[in-house]
């Protein structure tokens, strides 16, 4: 049993993390000027100073050892070319093609219900809420001032649903965290998540049929580019076939190549530009991910996860209590830095821990990861998502807040998932 002060001690970094990134967005106002890398680069320094009983030097290896760990690497090689995938998809059109495509086939006399489809078919799509926030936030206002309906209803509606491929797509930052985190593969850890959200998204498309039979129907029709949506169809299909993600990844970004040069999007440099341009974008997350590696390995080596899966399962009888722990730490630690990757990346490591020890499937455990920090991020007003569709469709993050339905419904759906213990088979 490691004792109290020790154990403190060697978590102090997270907690130095916390207080350093919170404290100073707290008093600026504003949880994005605050570099979270910077942050992150702080919180590392000050785990190396304080990790006694070893030279410096082996201090340093140590700390890259977590940094570049084959979980790490592999975890860094996704990032790329999902970074590479996303950036020549948009810039072919593949994003204008899916939201046209999903505004037409959006019923036009239940515009909740729709909105909330074309949501979550563009998020699974593209594998960003921000994303899809940038591309039906405007169209969500344009209703709300043609119709005269609640505007902050519609563009919660469109949050909302922009959080389900946020938590499910193959090519999303969360996933990726939070497979790799867990030792497990997408596919497995997609077809145990669907269990439960699934349920939770049927809910809430039920009860915006309800409460939106009333609007009354816009007519319109968008020329939809089909050869655009093939990059992401062969994404998703041979994602779901089990085929390993880089694969997957290459043949998305194959047809990006073949389909934009063909359709004239871009010639053969200006794929490689936009290439370049997504390896680049995803560089603040490579970093991150390299930095909480090297300061888990840190924490590790001073007994900091031993010590809180000591405290947290010492009264834990069952996987019931070990599932809610996993779950309280990702809300908490996103509650703390209004960004659910880093989250899954700051506690996947004592996660992990707190699963084996209770013998949890990380096909659950990395669900759980996923689905609450994605709800939880959905509904924090100080959040990446609310803030980006608040400005967007120029009204306050607070009375976005009441309307966002889905985020909320995960989280529930989360808590009886692990109350009720289902699925069944990964639990």
């Amino acid at each position: 049993m490691i004792k109290h002060t020790v154990g403190l001690k060697a978590l102090s970094p997270i907690f130095f993390f916390i207080i350093f990134y919170v404290t100073f967005s707290i008093a600026i106002g504003d949880f994005y000027k605050i570099p979270i890398t910077v942050a992150f680069m702080f919180s590392s320094i000050y785990a190396v100073a304080i990790t006694s009983k070893i030279s410096f030097k082996q201090r340093i290896k140590t700390f890259s050892k977590g940094a570049t760990s084959e979980n790490m690497t592999l975890m860094l090689w996704i990032f790329i070319m999902a970074g590479a995938f996303a950036q020549s998809a948009k810039e072919m059109g593949s994003i204008e093609a899916t939201v046209h495509l999903a505004l037409n086939i959006l019923p036009g006399n239940l515009l909740l219900a729709g909105l909330f489809l074309s949501a979550c078919i563009i998020s699974m799509s593209i594998g960003t809420s921000v994303g899809t926030i940038v591309a039906l936030t405007p169209i969500a206002a344009m209703i709300g001032d043609s119709t005269g309906y609640h505007e902050a209803l519609l563009v919660g509606t469109v949050v909302g649903g922009s959080l389900f491929g946020d938590n499910l797509s193959f090519i999303s930052d969360t996933t990726v965290a939070a497979t790799s985190t867990q030792g497990c593969n997408m596919k497995d850890k997609f077809m145990t998540n669907i269990y439960i959200v699934v349920p939770a998204a049927i809910t809430i498309l039920g009860i915006y049929f309800a409460i939106g039979k009333g609007l009354p129907s816009i007519d319109r029709h968008y020329d939809v580019a089909y050869l655009n949506l093939i990059p992401y169809l062969i994404v998703l299909i041979t994602a779901i076939a089990g085929l390993n993600v880089l694969i997957v990844l290459a043949l998305g970004i194959a047809m990006t190549g073949f389909i934009g040069i063909y359709m004239g999007a871009y010639d053969f440099y200006g794929w490689l530009h936009s290439m370049g341009n997504g390896m680049t974008g995803m560089g603040e997350l490579m970093i991150i991910t390299m930095l909480a590696g090297g300061l888990l390995e840190l924490i590790n080596l001073n007994g900091g996860i031993q010590y809180i899966v000591e405290r947290l399962t010492q009264r834990i009888k069952g996987k019931r209590g070990a599932e809610l722990s996993i779950a309280a730490l990702v809300s908490l630690v996103d509650l703390c830095t209004a960004n659910n990757t880093v989250a899954i990346l700051t506690v996947g490591g004592i996660s992990k821990s707190i699963s084996e020890k209770f013998h949890i499937d990380p096909r659950k455990s990395a669900s759980i990861l996923d689905t609450m920090s994605c709800a939880v991020q959905g509904v924090i007003p100080y959040g990446a998502q609310v803030l980006m569709a608040a400005g967007l469709a120029n009204i306050s993050p607070l009375n976005i807040t009441p309307y966002l339905f889905y985020p909320f419904a995960i989280g529930a759906f989360t808590v009886l998932a692990i109350l009720f213990r289902y699925p069944g088979k990964n639990s």
